[in-house]
């Protein structure tokens, strides 16, 4: 497959604050990648170099390969940031329209309204006036505007509920089956675990981690025996006192006992008659690697 991203060992200093410290990576024609990592870690930094928004202090960063600041280039990409500015005195149609007219063969309006769900009376509305869920849709409007072929979205579903954030990632799900290129951040892990074929995991302005989800959760993360109860304080208690459970907690009405010996685990459950139901084998959690391989990255610096 081609690569359309191209990071070439880059680093990029403020002043004497290293932000991102000799990366490397390419991203495929057709992926979806997620770029994870604690406040700091490097990772909105990284976007705006791929974005021709910064200049990286040192190394290469091509785009189709080119330069991104190139026209062709930008004729090609969309994005979405964190925080979405719209222009005053103008009403959202005529913001949609203007963003249309900066590309050579932009989507129709119709098109932008049925995927992003801009509704009649919002396109009426004028552009400062609307919410922040709102301005997120315009947003996304907008990122879609040129049709492109690479998509950006940092931390897209911030400050969106639950149905609305569904709504996005169907959409996001729509344009991956079309063929379009996905790189977004996000601190819901569970977006990422969901919605991403590839995980980029920084820290402290380095590449710690690299793979799919299920790589990552399985080379770091031990396993867990799930269950409901209903008695979780005793069950918690007994549990905690395996030597085989690493940890033991409660999360959404179920229980999780931590553990690399499952076998066991379940053997002592029943051997002892613990009262539980609906009981799961999961795989390591994304959050739990996500957690080890930071606070590890910490420890070795």
């Amino acid at each position: 497959m081609d690569n359309l991203v191209e990071v070439h060992n880059v680093t990029k200093r403020f002043g004497k604050t290293t932000a991102v410290n000799d990366i490397s990576f390419t991203i495929e024609k057709g992926s979806t990648v997620a770029i994870l990592g604690p406040n700091g870690a490097g990772k909105t930094t990284t976007i705006s170099m791929m974005l021709g928004l910064l200049e990286p202090t040192a190394g290469v960063v091509t785009l189709f390969g080119e330069d991104p600041k190139q026209v062709t280039v930008r004729n090609r990409i969309g994005a979405m940031l964190q925080e979405v500015s719209v222009i005053n005195q103008l009403k959202v149609q005529e913001v949609i329209e203007l963003f249309r007219s900066y590309y050579s063969h932009p989507l129709s309006t119709e098109e932008l309204i049925s995927v992003t769900g801009l509704h009649e009376d919002l396109l009426k509305k004028w552009a400062n006036k609307l919410s922040g869920g709102q301005k997120r849709r315009l947003g996304f409007a907008l990122a879609l505007a040129g049709n492109p072929d690479l998509l950006f979205f940092d931390e897209p579903t911030v400050g969106l509920d639950i149905t609305a954030r569904k709504n996005f990632w169907d959409k996001v799900n729509m344009l991956k089956e079309q063929g379009k290129t996905v790189i977004f951040t996000t601190h819901y892990l569970q977006e990422a675990d969901d919605f991403s074929e590839r995980i980029i995991l920084f820290n402290d302005g380095q590449i710690i981690a690299d793979g799919s989800p299920d790589d990552i959760k399985h080379n770091v993360s031990a396993r867990s025996v799930s269950f409901q109860t209903s008695n979780n304080d005793a069950v918690i208690a007994q549990m905690q006192s395996f030597a085989e459970v690493i940890r033991c907690y409660e999360k959404e009405g179920r229980i999780y006992a931590v553990t690399n010996d499952t076998d066991t685990v379940l053997s002592r459950i029943f051997t002892q008659g613990l009262d539980v139901k609906d009981v799961f084998i999961e795989q390591g959690r994304l959050e739990e690697a996500f957690d080890h391989l930071t606070s590890k990255q910490k420890e070795v610096i």
